[in-house]
């Protein structure tokens, strides 16, 4: 039988994990810090991992270890070359989590649009119970339909958005940020060109050398004051410093951000923003709903089957 451990259990939200416990001996922990990484792994056949990193220096002391299973699809928690060296398979679950973030992406353009947070609280706060009218315009109500929406990264999730945004009546374009130009149905721009068009600007790239930083003070000065820019990729492609000074300044609209330069985020001038409903924050659960993390698990049950 097959010795299971799952470091970071916590990071799959409290999911039904019987798929997976069933298929060997089976040890799980909440979180791990990385000095408890070697000791939880001694024995272990598999190794499950979301965000714990698995150094060389771990696996060269894990004679038994077949698989490390990747909680995630991003696979930067692993020391890759090192468990290739080593004979010891790596598997993450790709594409699980597309719907998820696409629907993400679209409601925080919705919320930004509408002003839900605003006229939310309007009403929890008992203000809409003061008074006699029937209406309140407090701050500015737009549509969806009919805006040009500006998609950096045109991948799966990329994909999944010019669809949904589509449905809803927008113009799309995208900003290839590897640079290679490809047969796709939607126009092609460059990224000055994209950000002076755009009303929605939604960020889908992974982070590398060509998109970190991508968006700083010059490219957000390039938007309309009216457009409102949606990062679901990873923080450290929007400069936030810069963000915030663009949203204090109006010179654009608003923002929905569900990844930062740091998770969790301790200080950052977005949390001190003259108007706080120009930002809308989620702490990284783009990819997490119910149905997604279902699918996920079933990935990590499927790799590990591979190695029975």
């Amino acid at each position: 039988m097959i010795n299971i451990v799952f470091l970071d259990e916590y990071s799959l939200g409290g999911n039904d994990l019987s798929a997976i416990k069933a298929l060997g001996q089976y040890t799980g922990y909440d979180r791990t810090k990385p000095e408890q990484v070697l000791e939880r792994c001694i024995g272990a056949t598999v190794i499950i991992s979301n965000k714990v990193y698995i150094s060389r220096q771990t696996m060269s002391q894990l004679p038994d270890l077949k698989l490390i299973a990747i909680a995630a699809t991003g696979m930067n928690n692993v020391d890759l070359e090192a468990a290739a060296e080593l004979g010891i398979e790596v598997k993450n679950v790709s594409g699980y989590s597309t719907y998820s973030v696409a629907e993400a992406t679209v409601c925080g353009v919705l919320s930004l649009l509408k002003n839900s947070s605003y006229y939310d609280h309007y009403f929890k706060s008992g203000a809409y119970a003061a008074i006699s009218d029937i209406f309140h315009f407090g701050r500015p109500i737009s549509m969806l339909r009919g805006k040009n929406w500006a998609i950096i990264g045109l991948g799966a999730i990329g994909h999944q958005v010019a669809t949904l945004a589509e449905a809803f009546g927008c113009k799309i374009a995208y900003y290839s940020t590897s640079g290679f130009a490809r047969e796709e149905r939607y126009p092609r721009m460059e990224l000055s060109q994209m950000l002076a068009w755009a009303d929605v600007v939604s960020i889908h790239a992974p982070l590398n050398a060509q998109t970190a930083g991508l968006i700083g003070t010059a490219e957000l000065s390039q938007m309309k004051n009216s457009a409102i820019i949606i990062n679901v990729a990873r923080g450290g492609i929007i400069d936030e410093a810069a963000l915030a000074e663009a949203l204090n300044n109006h010179t654009i609209a608003g923002a929905a951000l569900d990844v930062f330069s740091a998770e969790p985020l301790h200080e950052s001038p977005l949390y001190s923003l003259k108007d706080s409903y120009s930002l809308l924050a989620s702490p990284h659960t783009a990819w997490a709903a119910d149905e997604a993390v279902e699918r996920l698990i079933e990935g990590i049950a499927t790799n590990i089957k591979s190695i029975l």
